[in-house]
């Protein structure tokens, strides 16, 4: 059962007192497996849940390295904005601010879902934000309906979590840059930095200045740096020229030097790269094209990898790191210095979707393994390795179409080379993929590839550019475009979790071979062969669809990488 709570400021004595009762959970967390898993601070359960401590005030992830407070002075909450309605704030320790993401609504289709991508986007932030009622529009219902449901999952309005959103994004800013507080403000998406300062205080419970020099003071511990003055405090902030690191966490297990096999196999030249992690600090520089096949799998996760993004305006580098013992990823992110700091926020999540951070491995694998018509046993900890963009994602999939996946990689260079955007930063020059506005009119001729892939090209570009309100859906009505094209673009362009490519000829091989391999032949007097023809392909798919949902997608790479 889930612990529905409200914490109310008891009279003149500003005790907290809790008014509890039962509901149904999400994910079937009942109070006792928090407990367990916060008391054994299980990495599983990161962000999944958060512990309110009600005698200090504040809310912790599960792991949270602090003295573990009596049961009876904790109440489990589903999010941290449901944590901030019950006037808890977040602790300095453990920074609730970077635990993994779970959302329970991700893959299901529902406008609440929908909602959150939209919010997450920034479309209720900065000078372009739109108010409810537009954002209520965009999706096809009311501002009180939208209201309504932002009141039944979190307790609050659409724009009160919009904002504790970006207030926990500029606390995560804070505690891990040194980027000025204007900065830091602009970044989450403040026009004011009064604004800023009032939202911060009032939410969190300290200002931004205060929370800046306590997590500075730590940094002077642990790398002996002078911060006794205003002066060196300002001199501290503003030293990183070359970039801005960051910490992003994930709840184990994750495959990293699977991931990183599938990203190297379909890397780009200039856009993409991978740098030896023990030659980092020798100057040994990026690997040539040559050396990363010659690489094994094997040394893949003694690689970093880096990658070009380009969000609007915005031009960025970003170099990422694994750090397995800590269950995180450390970002070094480079921008151009026209890139605008109001696409950091978005930047970040773009990021996390394309490694998948905020996947529940533990659920979703204990639904591969439930599936009776396979027996599967999954490869652990193994995620969607995401596209730089959903427009890149669907040039992958048709350049992909009947070619091998080293013919289909020799044809997405060749396309950003020849037009693909380049930039330079700290003297070194860099590839973006090509957007819809250069390809709509490029006659794509570097290209060994049919005219009528060429066509299909062209013609969704174009549809692109001329119709940015349509759906991925919608691009079904461009000639050349099939089901699985757009199948394959929200996999990997999207990260949509729900995606059973029971369509694609290798799924379809190794599926029926795990069905076969698994079929009780003895009970039978019929050959392996004639058990394939009895079987209904279309109704097995459909059964397997309804059972794995909402991780189809999860099914399919799992059969992509089965040997």
């Amino acid at each position: 059962m889930k612990i529905t709570e409200h914490i109310e400021s008891n009279g003149n004595s500003g005790e907290l007192q809790l008014k509890a009762h039962s509901a149904p959970i999400r994910g079937e967390l009942s109070s006792a497996i928090c407990r367990e898993a916060r008391l054994s601070r299980d990495p599983r359960f990161d962000g999944k849940f958060f512990v309110g401590v009600l005698t200090t005030g504040i809310y912790c992830r599960n792991v949270c390295p602090a003295v573990a407070p009596k049961e009876d002075n904790v109440r489990y909450f589903e999010s941290q904005v449901k944590a901030a309605q019950a006037g808890l704030r977040p602790c300095l320790r453990c920074r609730p601010d970077s635990a993994p993401g779970s959302n329970p609504w991700k893959g299901t289709g529902t406008t609440l879902d929908r909602a959150l991508g939209l919010i997450d986007a920034g479309l209720l932030c900065g000078e372009q934000a739109l108010t409810v009622d537009e954002l209520a529009d965009k999706l096809g219902i009311s501002g009180r309906y939208l209201n309504r449901l932002f009141s039944e999952g979190f307790g609050t309005s659409p724009k009160q979590y919009a904002l504790y959103r970006q207030l926990l994004f500029a606390k995560q800013l804070l505690h891990q840059t040194q980027l000025p507080i204007t900065q830091v403000a602009l970044a989450a998406g403040f026009n004011s930095i009064r604004r800023f300062n009032e939202a911060f205080q009032q939410r969190l419970q300290l200002t931004p200045t205060q929370l800046r020099k306590a997590s500075l003071k730590k940094a002077a511990k642990m790398d002996d740096i002078d911060i006794t003055t205003e002066e060196n405090c300002l001199s501290a902030m503003s030293s990183l020229s070359h970039g801005l690191t960051l910490y992003q966490y994930y709840r184990p297990p994750l495959d990293w030097s699977a991931q990183l096999a599938f990203y190297r196999l379909r890397a780009v030249a200039g856009m993409e790269w991978f740098t030896p992690l023990d030659k980092l600090n020798e100057g040994a520089g990026i690997m040539s094209d040559a050396a990363q096949h010659i690489a094994c799998e094997g040394e893949a996760a003694s690689l970093e990898y880096g990658r070009c993004i380009a969000i609007g305006k915005m031009r960025a580098v970003v170099q990422i790191a694994h750090e397995p013992s800590l269950h995180r990823f450390k970002l070094t992110v480079m921008l151009t210095a026209d890139s605008p700091l109001e696409a950091l926020q978005q930047f970040i999540i773009e990021v996390r979707r394309i490694l998948d951070l905020d996947a529940d491995m533990q659920l979703i694998e204990q639904n591969l393994q439930a599936l009776s018509q396979l027996n599967l046993v999954p490869f652990s900890g193994l995620r969607i390795p995401g596209a730089g963009s959903l427009f890149e994602a669907v040039c992958r999939a048709i350049l992909g179409q009947q070619v091998t996946v080293v013919q289909a990689t020799k044809l997405l260079n060749q396309l950003v080379e020849a037009y693909g955007e380049r930039f330079e930063l700290n003297g070194r020059e860099y590839r973006l993929f090509p957007t819809p506005e250069t390809i709509r009119g490029a006659s794509l001729s570097e290209l060994k590839m049919p005219g009528a892939r060429k066509l299909a090209l062209n013609a969704l570009a174009a549809f692109i550019c001329d119709n940015a309100d349509a759906s991925v859906d919608d691009w079904l009505s461009v000639k050349g475009i099939g089901p699985w094209t757009i199948a394959y673009a929200k996999l990997r362009g999207l990260g949509d979790p729900n995606i059973f490519l029971h369509s694609d000829l290798i799924v379809k091989k190794r599926l029926l071979a795990h069905y076969l391999r698994h079929y009780d032949k003895d009970s039978v007097n019929t050959s392996g062969e004639d058990v394939l023809k009895t079987v209904d392909y279309p109704q097995l798919c459909q059964q397997l669809g309804r059972d794995i949902a909402p991780w189809g997608s999860y099914l399919t790479f799992q059969l992509w990488h089965q040997v």
